[in-house]
């Protein structure tokens, strides 16, 4: 059995450069949720998910109305062990971060992982 990372040379992305976010102080939107777990470190590299193209603005929704933020995101590599850890340290950021009243959906993008069967979808909250 070999030790060590599973994805010692990950593909970096630069961090895009974003104008200010303007909205209305009570109202949450993806993008609000986004700025909130784009700076989480992936477990096996000093760069954050945004970085490795984990997650994107795109792979974040939020229906206010129903109450709820679901995720989905990209390993980096398909036999990724620490989907489980990225998919719980996002979790805990937006429980964190967000009202209890809102359902929170992480999910991994469909067919990015090889044992997708095993399951990372959390959607309990």
């Amino acid at each position: 059995m070999t030790v060590g990372m599973i994805n010692a040379n990950p593909v970096v992305h630069e961090r895009p450069e974003r104008p200010a976010h303007p909205h209305a102080a009570d109202a949450l939107d993806a993008l609000d949720v986004f700025d909130t777990v784009r700076d989480i470190k992936d477990p096996e590299h000093p760069y954050s998910l945004e970085q490795l193209s984990v997650l994107s603005e795109e792979s974040v929704s939020v229906d206010e109305k129903l109450g709820r933020i679901q995720i989905t995101f990209t390993p980096t590599v398909q036999h990724c062990s620490m989907a489980t850890v990225i998919g719980l340290c996002l979790r805990l950021k937006l429980m964190q971060n967000f009202p209890p009243h809102f359902k929170i959906d992480i999910k991994v993008a469909p067919g990015s992982l090889a044992n997708e069967e095993s399951g990372v979808d959390s959607d309990k909250s």
